[in-house]
């Protein structure tokens, strides 16, 4: 996603358009939806809502089963999440007028998340009222204490949430310490994409991709991690190929990962802030072999950024890195808005809205609970997948070992190392 922002308002007239690249034919969601209607958890009626929980204040221990008002919810999207979300947002919309009177979209990166909400906090005027995150904003909020605690509202809003996900989904939720919904779920990689033109030798060992580098400089290319799905799946599924004394702890557990990369670092040209940067190196042919995860090689050519001449490899023995996305509510909302916001992220998480996740691939598989089958997607996801997937992907996820990404403080940490050892240096 680029940093410049980019805002989408949803009246009482969608027309499910969006800024955000999408793929071809882009799907509205199937109107005939009551079955996800019911599904959706009934809010409790308690206390009236206050009018503001306060900036640093605990967020209210009841809330009321609806607005006072229909509201305006904001939702900051640095995760590219839009891409799978944005249809549900737009039914959602339309479904309950009596919980939104509009919506705006806006875009941004994860690095620029913390400090944007910061200082809507500080200055006593939060104006965004849902963000929607992968690990590395969700874990930069966490440490700087952003988010609301979620857990309180589990029962009303959630009623067994985490015996709703499926297992490995459950375990990134954890992740989030009761302060985000974890929305999506996906096994990531890492994965190697490459031109299968110019990679006639496909590394899939940490050597046999260090000896193509040198063999290949400013060929290979991954991404900025603090930024960048495929970039931090990289990084963090180093330590396991490698056999580090750790994989969990960067600091004390990291010996061969950041001797490794230093090593490499000779060999890449340069690390772009974004991943989209090194699609479009790949399909220039800049560079010939990036950092990918299963997402990122079925969306950019189901939209045509990348060729689909394009390829992609796993390493052997790997260890897949899980990566999921978020909804998170910055401190200082009003209940009003509160409520709204976890009625949209309950909607979401219902089957119906889940099978809409498929989307053309971005986070494939995406859905975060249980029992949802491409069979239950719409046809254009169905087509996208079986056209731009990889056959051999359902295989390495069930016959290679799932690990979590690092907790908040552990991935920030990782990033600060990433960023001082590796890439200050280019």
């Amino acid at each position: 996603m680029s940093a410049d922002s980019v805002v989408r308002t949803i009246t009482d007239s969608t027309d499910g358009s969006t800024d955000a690249p999408r793929g071809p034919s882009r799907r509205r969601v199937i109107s005939t939806l009551a079955a996800g209607a019911a599904a959706v958890p009934v809010l409790a009626a308690c206390g009236a809502p206050s009018s503001s929980t306060g900036t640093g204040s605990p967020a209210p221990s009841t809330l009321a089963s609806k607005p006072s008002k229909p509201v305006t919810l904001n939702i900051l999207d640095v995760a590219g999440n839009l891409k799978l979300t944005q249809p549900i947002i737009d039914s959602f919309k339309a479904r309950f007028p009596d919980y939104v009177s509009k919506i705006t979209t806006t875009t941004g990166t994860a690095p620029e998340l913390a400090p944007k909400v910061q200082a809507q906090q500080q200055g006593g005027n939060v104006q965004i009222q849902l963000v929607l995150t992968g690990t590395d904003g969700l874990a930069a909020g966490i440490q700087k204490s952003l988010w609301y605690d979620l857990k309180p509202y589990y029962d009303t809003f959630f009623p067994g949430l985490m015996s709703n996900y499926q297992t490995a989904a459950a375990s990134m939720a954890s992740l989030a310490q009761d302060q985000g919904i974890e929305l999506v779920w996906y096994p990531s990689g890492p994965l190697l994409e490459y031109d299968p033109a110019k990679v006639t030798t496909v590394p899939t060992t940490t050597n046999a991709l260090l000896d193509w580098a040198k063999a290949n400089p400013g060929r290979f290319q991954y991404a900025q991690p603090r930024n960048s799905g495929p970039g931090r799946t990289f990084l963090m599924g180093l330590p396991y190929l490698l056999g580090d004394t750790d994989p969990t702890d960067p600091v004390n557990g990291w010996a061969r990962t950041w001797a490794y990369l230093t090593e490499l670092n000779k060999y890449v040209g340069s690390y772009p802030s974004k991943t989209s940067a090194t699609m479009t190196s790949l399909a220039q042919g800049t560079c010939t072999l990036i950092a990918s995860t299963t997402g990122w090689y079925i969306n950019p050519r189901a939209l045509g950024t990348v060729p689909a001449s394009m390829k992609v490899a796993k390493f052997d023995s790997m260890t897949w890195v899980s990566d999921a996305q978020y909804g998170v509510v910055p401190k200082g909302v009003s209940s009003d808005e509160l409520i709204a916001a976890l009625k949209l992220l309950a909607f979401i998480l219902t089957p119906e809205q889940q099978a809409v996740t498929y989307d053309q691939g971005y986070f494939y598989p995406a859905p975060a609970v249980k029992g949802v089958t491409l069979s239950q997607a719409p046809a254009s996801s169905q087509q996208a997948i079986a056209t731009f997937g990889d056959p051999d992907f359902d295989g390495w996820i069930a016959n290679n070992p799932v690990k979590n990404s690092l907790p908040a403080t552990a991935q920030v940490t990782a990033f600060d190392l990433w960023d001082k050892k590796i890439g200050s240096t280019k």
